[in-house]
């Protein structure tokens, strides 16, 4: 496991994880939705993944949630970077109940998000807008170009962890190992 830990004036944050895990997670953010939604996550990309962080969440769990996904993809990115014998590319269409959400995602060095997910409103206490908040946050630091579609659904809590679980299986596949492709891009570079 490497390890990355950031502090502001608003958040003091830890994350360990492995690229190569089994999944296992221990996450402890402060904010429930959060932390049922990182352990999901967790388990669907095969990635070991423990975070703490102690945030300012009697204002609101704004900070806390960006700056976790900062730090988790800023790791992730460390962690992955060169991109070599792995696929590379991923996708993945995901399916909770009603809901279903599309994934696809190039680990292109290159940080690019589409997030076509509108949704308003709470799943419990979480504000539903953080969710593109903590991708924009995750996918500009890992350096991936990304896409979280939302193909249908009406239920928030679906819907989101239907994203949460597609982009978990698509980097868990964009992730698979390939000795065949060698670095996988005609620049010879990632």
């Amino acid at each position: 496991m490497i390890s990355k830990s950031r502090k502001t004036k608003e958040t003091d944050i830890t994350v360990s994880l492995d690229i190569n895990g089994n999944g296992k997670s221990k996450i402890d953010t402060g904010v429930g939705f959060l932390d049922h939604m990182l352990d999901s996550f967790s388990k669907h990309s095969l990635i070991d993944l423990e975070i703490t962080c102690k945030g300012d969440t009697h204002i609101d769990d704004h900070h806390s949630v960006e700056d976790i996904g900062i730090v988790l993809g800023a790791l992730f990115a460390e962690a992955l970077y060169p991109v070599s014998n792995m696929e590379r590319f991923g996708s993945a269409n995901i399916v909770m109940d009603e809901a279903c959400v599309s994934c696809d995602l190039d680990l292109s060095n290159r940080p690019y998000l589409v997030y076509e997910v509108n949704l308003a409103g709470k799943v419990g206490q979480f504000d539903t807008e953080l969710v593109e908040e903590f991708f924009r946050a995750f996918v500009l630091n890992a350096r991936i170009s990304t896409h979280i579609v939302l193909q249908r659904g009406k239920n928030r809590h679906h819907i989101i962890e239907a994203a949460f679980k597609a982009v978990a299986v698509a980097l868990r596949r964009a992730m698979q190992k390939n000795e065949r492709v060698g670095i996988p891009s005609t620049k010879d570079m990632l």
